[in-house]
């Protein structure tokens, strides 16, 4: 169970830091869409300009841009960068939660109350990040309009979420187990 965990620990941290690098990268790549909408072709692939547009997609957040006179829409790039740039430190944050539960459990029970709060912080986390896409997608269709970007959204994130604030009810019901063992003997 040892090795589990460090394998844990170490896969946590990894997908954390990877997801805050793809934060700075997309607020990179969203402060260039605002400031210099011309270079907002850069970001894409060759196809996607001889064709129709590009699709942008972010944990279930899509948000398809029209190709139209040579040129991408930027303000919908800005868009999907804020969504974007929200969404992935969500999920930052899941995994750090990830991280500290699986490090404060190494040694003691797992059921402890700043792992239920973080248990509880990762559903919550989870809920957030379909909520965003859809009011990203929402403002998305409001301000660009639905002939220059089209938006699609997946809501597994909302069932994770449910999931796992059940699952911190569990562990609350653990945690007053233990208190009554202990206090038998």
């Amino acid at each position: 169970m040892k090795s589990i965990n460090k394998i844990g620990l170490i896969v946590t941290k990894i997908v954390e830091v990877f997801h805050w690098v793809a934060v700075a990268l997309m607020t990179a790549a969203t402060v260039c869409a605002f400031a210099a909408p011309s270079w907002v072709g850069h970001f894409v692939s060759f196809d996607a300009k001889e064709c129709c547009g590009v699709n942008l997609s972010v944990y279930g957040f899509e948000l398809n841009v029209a190709y139209t006179d040579k040129k991408f829409d930027s303000s919908s790039f800005l868009l999907f960068g804020i969504g974007a740039v929200i969404i992935l430190a969500l999920m930052a944050m899941i995994f750090r939660n990830l991280y500290l539960i699986i490090k404060k459990s190494n040694n003691a029970t797992p059921f402890q109350a700043c792992n239920i709060r973080k248990l509880r912080e990762i559903g919550i986390f989870a809920i957030a990040v379909p909520i965003v896409g859809l009011v990203m997608s929402v403002i998305s269709r409001l301000v660009v309009g639905v002939e220059t970007a089209e938006t699609s959204n997946n809501f597994g994130g909302l069932i994770i979420g449910i999931v796992v604030l059940c699952i911190a009810e569990f562990f609350i019901h653990g945690i007053e187990l233990e208190k009554d063992v202990d206090g038998l003997l």
